[in-house]
Formats: structure tokens, sequence, C-alpha cells
């Protein structure tokens, strides 16, 4: 994994909407996404990445955390390298930190999203 890489698509993103802040990045396993996934969300299976806004100013933008063996089913499914892949779970999760949600937005998060995808140079 290239954390430069990603760093530089999540910095990217917080600059081009005007955000600070710290922001946790977390690559972990199906197992650690499907505890997280059971106890936040009710969901007792993994998931590609779930996000998790922070308490307050003292606490950062918030944590962001991405399953590398499910971006890497994904990856392959969906023709990207794993590289790709995590840059667009990290944008995506980044999003949803900030309040972003696409089941309730009529499409608006998904735009912004394509928007900075390409404003980011990362392949979707």
């Amino acid at each position: 994994m290239d954390g430069a890489r990603l760093r530089r698509v999540l910095r990217g993103a917080a600059r081009a909407l005007g955000v600070g802040g710290e922001l946790a990045l977390v690559l972990g396993s199906d197992r650690l996404l499907r505890r997280l996934n059971r106890r936040f969300r009710g969901t007792d299976r993994p998931t590609d990445v779930l996000s998790f806004p922070g308490g307050g100013e003292d606490a950062g933008l918030g944590d962001v955390v991405i399953s590398v063996e499910t971006a890497a089913r994904n990856a392959r499914g969906l023709g990207r390298t794993l590289p790709q892949e995590l840059d667009v779970l990290a944008l995506h999760g980044f999003l949803h930190v900030l309040g972003y949600d696409h089941e309730t937005d009529d499409g608006a998060m998904a735009r912004l999203e394509r928007r900075l995808r390409r404003r980011l140079r990362v392949r979707a």
C-alpha cells in the first residue's frame, strides 16, 4: 500500500473542499471490518469501508477504516488495481466523515465524488 498516494488523494480532497483537521485512515482486514460493521451498523459481515465522524473540534475530522481484502476483491471485479480501489474508498469514506450520505442526498455525494475523482485524477 502506498501511504503517500492515499495522503495525496485525501489532502487534495480536503483542499478542494476547504476542510482542515486530522483524519485517521486505517487499512484493516475483513475480520476487523466485520467486527466494526456488526458493532456499529448491526450487520454481521465485512464491508469495504466504514466512516466514523469525529466527536468535535478536538477529536479531529474522524476515522476511515478500509478492508484491504474486500478492496482487493472489488478491484479485481471492477478491473482496477488495488491502489486505485483504495483511492476510491478513501475518498468515499472521507466524504462520509464530512457528513455526506449517498443514501439520502439525491445523488449530491455521487456528483461531488465524481468531480473530486476527476480533479484528483483518481481512476474509478
